[in-house]
């Protein structure tokens, strides 16, 4: 009778036999990851937040501006001249000459 040849499934060793979480380093070491990664994650959600608090200011001042612009194109434009919001004020161009570009040295 012929000897059955083994393969690697057949070689018996004592990895595995052991508890992962009865090796107390272990447990630390996953503990001590897990407080990391909830740091993190913390972080992550401040800085969310003040993004969002960012966001939502820029929201109602585009919603103050856009209210402005429509009681002034509501009055037709009569009253005081021409502010954007913010306080800036709207001055005209000047005038260009006709002479076309000129470098000066």
């Amino acid at each position: 009778m012929a000897i059955p040849s083994r393969g690697l499934n057949q070689i018996r060793t004592l990895s595995g036999r052991t508890d992962q979480l009865s090796v107390p380093y272990r447990s630390y070491m996953q503990i001590s990851c897990l407080e990391m990664e909830r740091a993190r994650r913390n972080t992550e959600r401040k800085a969310a937040g003040q993004r969002i608090a960012l966001i939502d200011a820029r929201i109602e001042e585009i919603d103050k501006a856009k209210q402005e612009l429509l009681q002034a194109a509501a009055t037709g434009g009569q009253g005081a001249p021409a502010r954007l919001p913010g306080g800036l004020e709207v001055k005209p161009l000047p005038r260009r000459s006709m002479g076309g570009f000129k470098i000066r040295y």
